[in-house]
């Protein structure tokens, strides 16, 4: 972001081969023969009241995605042309606002509440509208507009471009004119196919941002919302609608998404998820409460919302569940709901639960998802009793090195081991319990025995010789855990 005096006419500047030349300039400073690519020592020789700010790309594309954002409200096909365009495929959807035209005029006029002045086009194809927006260009129909444009519309590479314009080549249709299979020959198959796409002879393929959710509801507003106690009722009426589809399709929405847009064109998103599908209206509206406690700005209505939308991206296999009776014990249901809350107030990512994993190495065992996530198919190997228990509760990971000392024969355990500078005398020794490295490994690691082994003073360790004497040359001893 930058501020300058009001009505000084402005420039960004980027440096290019160690000088600082202009990358884009206001209206003004193009009245007064500012143009870009001048470097700005020239430019202010020029023009001496000419301010200058440092282009910052990252920035241009956070703008850009924010006005996507809002042109969602109009369709959920939107496409990002960066670094100054937004593509809209409005198919089926200009009855919103009457007509075509009318749909264009709304856009218009929420980007120039934001300050942004922006020119559009219409055209059966997104190559062909985006030419028609940069490149203005009028006929008797969109063909006739399109073969008017220049040739730096067809979005070649410069060199193409150029090549193009020494053979005398001024229009898109001076190109289409000539055999398509000289250009392909000339500047290679992209070209054409580029060529193709623009006259629409070619499918040009629209890649949206965000991709339409399988299911949505909204709500549209004559008269803008100004309060947000009356926002959350309108999702909670939108949850509702939601829950109820969701109960004909026996299903249960794992992630709800909404969106209020403002009148002025910003966007507000927030998201809960849920541990398992649900249809429970009060439960979803309760996360999303608590969402926005936990959030450092409160929802900012602005000057209101006109519309609200509630996203269902995913949903699961939901069936009728059986209630269960008075006095039993907490079901699952309960216990999910408490880790939707839980998950909800502290994030996503900070309330994990162990799943299992069918591997052999003990440290590759379980993993560390968020508990929010579906359960991984698999289950918990069998507890064998034990005394002491066969592997201990808790696990170093990784591995702590320890200093054997002395063992009575070359593959047995130590009789010392000095572990955190504290030595250790071994009195008693259950194993080994052999740990090799998979077949099917990338690379081979030395062979692991463990040994379950009890100090003199009754505490008790997991601990590994790393190598056979075979396999590496000096063995490693490690302790892997404790037992409690």
């Amino acid at each position: 972001m930058f501020a300058g005096r009001a009505g000084a006419p402005y420039a960004l500047t980027e440096k290019v081969k160690s000088a600082l030349r202009v990358h884009a300039i206001d209206q003004e400073a193009a009245r007064l023969g500012i143009e870009r690519g001048m470097t700005l020592a020239d430019a202010r020789a020029r023009l001496p009241e000419l301010e200058a700010f440092d282009h910052v790309p990252h920035d241009d594309h956070l703008w850009l995605e924010r006005l996507a954002d809002g042109c969602a409200r109009y369709t959920p096909w939107v496409m990002l042309d960066a670094p100054d365009g937004l593509v809209l495929d409005i198919t089926g959807c200009a009855h919103l606002l009457g007509t075509e035209t009318a749909l264009a005029t709304d856009v218009l006029a929420r980007l120039e509440r934001l300050g942004v002045t922006a020119q559009h086009a219409f055209a059966a194809n997104p190559d062909a509208a985006r030419a028609l927006a940069r490149w203005r260009s009028v006929g008797a129909n969109e063909d006739e507009a399109v073969r008017r444009l220049p040739v730096v519309a067809l979005g070649l590479e410069e060199e193409a471009t150029t090549a193009l314009k020494r053979a005398g080549l001024k229009t898109v249709g001076d190109v289409v004119a000539r055999p398509l299979s000289a250009i392909a020959a000339r500047f290679g198959s992209d070209a054409a196919t580029q060529i193709r796409r623009i006259i629409g002879e070619a499918d040009s393929p629209l890649s949206p941002r965000i991709v339409a959710p399988p299911l949505f509801v909204e709500r549209r507003f004559a008269e803008p919302v100004a309060r947000t106690e009356f926002a959350l009722t309108v999702l909670g009426e939108l949850i509702a609608d939601a829950a109820a589809r969701l109960d004909h399709t026996h299903e249960g929405g794992r992630r709800f998404e909404a969106r209020f847009f403002r009148t002025d064109g910003l966007v507000l998103r927030m998201a809960v998820e849920t541990g398992r599908p649900t249809r429970d209206v009060a439960a979803v509206l309760r996360l999303f409460r608590e969402r926005i406690e936990t959030l450092a700005d409160p929802i900012d209505p602005g000057f209101g919302f006109d519309l609200i939308r509630l996203d269902v991206p995913i949903a699961e296999r939901l069936d009728a569940a059986q209630l269960r009776l008075e006095g039993g014990a907490v079901g699952e249901a309960e216990l999910a709901q408490l880790i939707d809350r839980l998950s909800t107030r502290v994030g996503r990512g900070r309330l994990r639960r162990f799943a299992p994993r069918d591997r052999h190495l003990p440290e590759q065992a379980e993993l560390m998802l968020p508990a929010t996530d579906p359960v991984l198919p698999g289950d918990w190997p069998e507890l064998e009793v034990g005394e002491p228990p066969l592997r201990p509760i808790h696990l170093f990971d990784p591995p702590q090195l320890i200093d054997s000392i002395a063992s009575e024969v070359p593959d047995g355990p130590p009789r010392q081991f000095r572990w955190r500078r504290v030595l250790h005398d071994v009195a008693k020794v259950e194993g080994p319990e052999r740990i090799a490295t998979p077949w099917w490994g990338s690379r081979q690691a030395p062979t692991r025995d463990y040994y379950r082994v009890e100090d003199r003073r009754g505490r008790r360790f997991w601990i590994f010789r790393h190598g056979l004497y075979g396999e590496v040359t000096e063995p490693g001893w490690y302790i892997h855990g404790v037992f409690a």
